[in-house]
């Protein structure tokens, strides 16, 4: 009886953790390698770093998720090069794996866009570490203006700049409007918190810019409510400890805040890197693998490439790096391998994103929802979200603890996980 082929999956997310649990009942022997122990629902990460939810509510141990799957284990590690001659990978700590099929889905950082200092200043938000920064850094301004004698220096403390306003940057604008008009009202007795100053900038002609036109504007329309200026067409061109520079209508003007938050761009995993140096696949500009149309690389059938990590073109369009073509992803991987190993019914030999739609949240019973040709706006938006974000968390109990957290924050106005953790991460990088 010939040994059941070794399948290996790189990254817990989305599109890694769908494909590995679509492949329970196969006769093949399933690794899940990640850096971290856990699946994190990055769409809630915002809620997290503003205040309205634990980093526990939404994430969820690797090892819980996949324990009743006898063929699948989980491996702590962090891949730093890949064989494709041998077929293996190498980890940091020095142990290597051997495959027969190799599954790639470790998403995407941070893009600066070549200005890798301005990290230190303005962190972005893909993990729980960011999250808690971010969190900190927000919460430490407000305390830091209560000590405040000087008024001017006060109101410098309690202008917040958001840089992007894709569906991350407007979530956060939102949310940080909320914390100063609604959350933070008679905490302070030195200033009024409903005084801070939220700044969007957004380099496209609109926010959200994916989104209907009329949703773009509804949008706006409403971080305007909740004391947001919005300011389009302004590319950021630099960012300092205590202030941001941007060129609007070939104009450089300059805003002085202490905290600087960056929603603006994704790079993919160094690991596209490595691939390409070791298969000669083509990258990106943002350092995206070029896939074939099954999600395999050239010359290269058993090894596939998923979610962020990869560039998926559909009828001339690249397929969005959102939770919802990771998920479908990782599906179709799992049909592709079952076919191959287990002889079961062939997929599509291409695969196919079927867009179910955007959503963005944008404050207390407001919400915008593109959804096909329907374009939804407000409390019936705002309801759809929080419905398909709780149906999509992996875990049962992490769906009653957000439901439990958000019911509660709605009735009382309140955002109970307002921790400052940490340690001022800017002065010691």
């Amino acid at each position: 009886m010939s040994p059941q082929p070794h399948i290996i999956i790189v990254g817990g997310g989305f599109a890694g953790l769908y494909a590995a649990q679509n492949l329970a009942e196969l006769p093949a022997i399933v690794t899940l390698i990640d850096r971290r122990n856990f699946h994190l629902f990055q769409p809630l990460l915002y809620q997290v770093a503003t205040g309205g939810l634990s980093p526990a509510n939404i994430a969820a141990p690797l090892r819980a998720i996949l324990k009743q799957q006898k063929n699948t284990s989980v491996v702590l590690g962090e891949v730093n090069n890949i064989d494709a001659r041998s077929q293996s990978l190498f980890l940091a700590d020095g142990s290597c794996y051997s495959y027969d099929y190799l599954v790639l889905a470790t998403g995407a950082s941070h893009n600066y866009f070549g200005n890798d200092s301005w990290e230190r200043y303005a962190p972005g938000l893909k993990t729980i570490e960011d999250a808690t920064e971010i969190r900190r850094r927000l919460l430490s301004a407000f305390e830091a203006a209560e000590l405040e004698p000087d008024p001017i220096k006060q109101r410098d403390l309690i202008r917040f700049v958001i840089v992007g306003g894709g569906a991350t940057g407007v979530e956060l604008s939102g949310a940080i409007g909320e914390i100063a008009h609604q959350t933070l009202k008679d905490n302070f007795r030195n200033f009024d918190p409903a005084e801070a100053e939220i700044i969007l900038l957004e380099g496209g002609t609109r926010i959200l810019e994916s989104f209907a036109p009329q949703l773009s504007e509804k949008a706006k329309l409403a971080l305007e409510r909740l004391g947001v200026t919005v300011l389009e067409s302004s590319f950021v061109t630099d960012i300092q400890s205590d202030y941001v520079s941007f060129r609007r209508a070939d104009k450089t003007e300059r805003i002085i805040t202490s905290c600087v938050l960056w929603a603006a761009g994704v790079q993919a995993s160094p690991l596209g890197r490595i691939l390409a140096r070791e298969t000669g696949v083509s990258l990106d500009r943002a350092g995206r693998v070029m896939v074939a149309s099954d999600l395999s690389i050239p010359g290269h059938d058993n090894i596939f490439v998923l979610g962020d990590l990869a560039c998926v073109v559909q009828a001339g369009k690249q397929v969005p790096g959102v939770a919802p073509a990771a998920m479908q992803a990782g599906a179709y991987i799992a049909k592709v391998l079952k076919h191959r190993i287990g002889n079961s019914r062939p997929p599509p030999s291409t695969f196919y994103y079927r867009d179910r739609g955007s959503m963005a949240t944008i404050g207390r019973s407001l919400a915008v929802a593109q959804i096909g040709r329907l374009s939804l706006s407000g409390f019936i938006a705002w309801i759809a979200w929080l419905f398909i974000h709780i149906m999509f968390l992996v875990e049962f109990s992490n769906r009653i603890l957000v439901v439990v957290q958000w019911g509660w924050n709605y009735l009382t106005r309140n955002r109970t996980a307002r921790l400052i953790t940490g340690e001022n991460t800017t002065e010691k990088r």
